[in-house]
Protein backbone atom coordinates (compact mmCIF):
# COMPACT_ATOMS: atom_id res chain seq x y z
CA UNK A 1 0.00 0.00 0.00
CA UNK A 2 1.43 3.37 -0.93
CA UNK A 3 1.12 6.75 1.27
CA UNK A 4 -1.45 7.94 -0.27
CA UNK A 5 -3.68 4.88 0.43
CA UNK A 6 -2.49 4.62 3.61
CA UNK A 7 -3.99 8.39 3.93
CA UNK A 8 -7.31 7.32 2.83
CA UNK A 9 -7.66 4.22 4.90
CA UNK A 10 -7.33 6.37 7.51
CA UNK A 11 -9.75 9.28 6.22
CA UNK A 12 -12.63 5.97 5.46
CA UNK A 13 -12.15 4.90 9.17
CA UNK A 14 -12.91 8.19 10.58
CA UNK A 15 -16.27 8.80 7.89
CA UNK A 16 -17.27 5.13 8.20
CA UNK A 17 -18.64 2.98 5.04
CA UNK A 18 -19.72 4.20 1.84
CA UNK A 19 -17.65 5.56 -1.22
CA UNK A 20 -15.89 8.98 -0.38
CA UNK A 21 -14.92 11.83 -2.40
CA UNK A 22 -11.14 11.68 -1.74
CA UNK A 23 -8.75 14.62 -2.89
CA UNK A 24 -5.48 16.00 -2.31
CA UNK A 25 -4.61 19.16 -0.66
CA UNK A 26 -3.36 20.52 -3.70
CA UNK A 27 -6.06 19.64 -6.08
CA UNK A 28 -8.98 21.52 -3.95
CA UNK A 29 -10.89 23.13 -5.97
CA UNK A 30 -12.64 26.39 -4.17
CA UNK A 31 -16.39 25.76 -3.86
CA UNK A 32 -16.76 22.06 -4.64
CA UNK A 33 -16.79 19.93 -1.54
CA UNK A 34 -15.73 16.86 -1.16
CA UNK A 35 -15.62 13.99 1.82
CA UNK A 36 -11.57 14.05 2.76
CA UNK A 37 -8.40 16.13 2.10
CA UNK A 38 -5.24 13.93 2.46
CA UNK A 39 -1.58 15.57 2.50
CA UNK A 40 1.62 13.44 2.36
CA UNK A 41 4.40 14.00 4.43
CA UNK A 42 6.78 16.99 3.30
CA UNK A 43 3.84 19.00 1.85
CA UNK A 44 2.38 20.95 5.02
CA UNK A 45 6.13 21.87 6.20
CA UNK A 46 7.11 22.94 2.97
CA UNK A 47 3.68 25.15 2.92
CA UNK A 48 4.72 26.19 6.09
CA UNK A 49 8.11 27.46 5.11
CA UNK A 50 6.46 29.67 2.10
CA UNK A 51 4.10 31.03 4.59
CA UNK A 52 0.86 29.49 2.69
CA UNK A 53 0.12 26.85 5.44
CA UNK A 54 -2.91 28.83 7.52
CA UNK A 55 -4.13 29.79 3.64
CA UNK A 56 -4.01 26.44 2.12
CA UNK A 57 -5.71 24.69 5.62
CA UNK A 58 -8.37 27.28 5.56
CA UNK A 59 -9.20 26.07 2.06
CA UNK A 60 -8.96 22.73 2.74
CA UNK A 61 -11.59 23.53 5.40
CA UNK A 62 -14.09 25.18 3.62
CA UNK A 63 -14.03 22.09 1.37
CA UNK A 64 -14.88 19.85 3.59
CA UNK A 65 -18.87 19.03 3.40
CA UNK A 66 -19.56 19.20 7.59
CA UNK A 67 -18.30 16.14 9.63
CA UNK A 68 -15.54 15.81 6.57
CA UNK A 69 -11.79 15.47 7.32
CA UNK A 70 -8.37 16.36 7.10
CA UNK A 71 -5.96 13.47 6.94
CA UNK A 72 -2.43 15.48 7.03
CA UNK A 73 1.16 13.35 7.32
CA UNK A 74 3.70 15.65 9.11
CA UNK A 75 7.22 14.63 10.70
CA UNK A 76 7.74 16.06 13.77
CA UNK A 77 11.68 17.12 13.46
CA UNK A 78 11.83 19.45 15.92
CA UNK A 79 13.95 17.67 18.40
CA UNK A 80 16.17 17.03 15.19
CA UNK A 81 16.72 20.79 14.66
CA UNK A 82 19.58 20.51 18.07
CA UNK A 83 21.25 17.76 16.33
CA UNK A 84 20.84 18.95 12.40
CA UNK A 85 21.41 15.70 10.90
CA UNK A 86 22.69 15.57 7.38
CA UNK A 87 20.33 12.71 6.27
CA UNK A 88 18.24 10.14 6.91
CA UNK A 89 19.12 6.14 5.74
CA UNK A 90 18.95 6.13 1.80
CA UNK A 91 15.80 4.11 0.00
CA UNK A 92 16.48 1.65 -1.61
CA UNK A 93 13.93 0.18 -4.49
CA UNK A 94 16.21 -2.71 -6.41
CA UNK A 95 17.88 -1.28 -8.97
CA UNK A 96 17.04 3.01 -7.87
CA UNK A 97 18.56 4.59 -5.25
CA UNK A 98 16.87 7.64 -3.12
CA UNK A 99 18.94 10.29 -0.83
CA UNK A 100 18.23 13.32 0.98
CA UNK A 101 20.37 15.34 1.31
CA UNK A 102 19.45 18.20 4.92
CA UNK A 103 21.09 21.33 5.04
CA UNK A 104 19.98 22.94 8.67
CA UNK A 105 19.47 26.60 9.19
CA UNK A 106 21.47 28.23 12.32
CA UNK A 107 18.18 27.43 14.59
CA UNK A 108 17.09 24.42 13.73
CA UNK A 109 13.87 25.59 12.36
CA UNK A 110 13.79 25.12 8.85
CA UNK A 111 15.79 23.12 6.79
CA UNK A 112 16.63 22.50 2.82
CA UNK A 113 15.76 19.41 1.11
CA UNK A 114 17.32 17.84 -1.48
CA UNK A 115 16.58 14.69 -2.71
CA UNK A 116 18.83 12.79 -5.15
CA UNK A 117 17.54 10.05 -7.07
CA UNK A 118 20.45 7.07 -8.72
CA UNK A 119 19.73 4.84 -11.02
CA UNK A 120 21.79 1.73 -11.84
CA UNK A 121 23.53 2.07 -15.04
CA UNK A 122 25.81 -0.16 -17.51
CA UNK A 123 28.83 1.98 -15.95
CA UNK A 124 27.70 2.10 -12.33
CA UNK A 125 25.15 4.42 -10.48
CA UNK A 126 23.91 7.70 -12.32
CA UNK A 127 21.77 10.35 -11.21
CA UNK A 128 18.58 10.13 -12.68
CA UNK A 129 16.93 13.32 -11.05
CA UNK A 130 17.05 16.01 -8.38
CA UNK A 131 14.71 18.27 -6.47
CA UNK A 132 14.68 20.79 -4.19
CA UNK A 133 12.44 22.44 -1.28
CA UNK A 134 12.53 24.54 1.75
CA UNK A 135 10.66 23.56 4.64
CA UNK A 136 10.00 24.59 8.41
CA UNK A 137 10.22 22.58 11.15
CA UNK A 138 6.18 21.96 12.65
CA UNK A 139 5.76 20.89 16.05
CA UNK A 140 3.10 18.62 17.54
CA UNK A 141 1.71 21.55 19.28
CA UNK A 142 2.12 24.08 16.49
CA UNK A 143 -0.04 21.53 14.17
CA UNK A 144 -2.94 21.38 16.88
CA UNK A 145 -2.97 25.33 16.66
CA UNK A 146 -2.77 25.62 13.53
CA UNK A 147 -5.76 23.20 12.48
CA UNK A 148 -7.86 24.42 15.56
CA UNK A 149 -6.91 28.32 14.48
CA UNK A 150 -8.60 27.82 11.03
CA UNK A 151 -11.56 26.03 12.22
CA UNK A 152 -11.77 21.91 12.92
CA UNK A 153 -13.40 20.78 15.53
CA UNK A 154 -12.10 17.40 16.85
CA UNK A 155 -7.97 17.71 15.84
CA UNK A 156 -5.97 14.26 16.94
CA UNK A 157 -2.49 13.42 16.59
CA UNK A 158 -2.04 9.69 15.46
CA UNK A 159 1.53 8.03 15.95
CA UNK A 160 2.88 5.42 13.25
CA UNK A 161 1.39 2.38 15.19
CA UNK A 162 -1.59 3.71 15.09
CA UNK A 163 -2.16 4.66 11.67
CA UNK A 164 -0.02 2.80 9.86
CA UNK A 165 1.84 5.24 8.39
CA UNK A 166 6.07 6.14 8.87
CA UNK A 167 5.50 9.91 10.39
CA UNK A 168 2.60 11.04 13.13
CA UNK A 169 -0.79 11.45 11.27
CA UNK A 170 -3.20 14.88 11.62
CA UNK A 171 -6.92 13.84 11.62
CA UNK A 172 -9.00 16.97 11.66
CA UNK A 173 -12.78 17.07 11.28
CA UNK A 174 -14.69 19.99 10.02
Amino acid sequence: MNDLDVLTSVAGAVLGPGPHAVVDLLDVVPGVQVDAVRAADDLLPRLAHEESLSNILMLAHASLRPGGVLVAAVPELDRLGVLKPTAPPPKVHGDRVTVQLWDWAPDGLSYGLEVVSLIRGGAGWEISGTAATRHRVLSAAEMEDTLNAVGFTTVQRLAPGESGYRVPVWVAVR
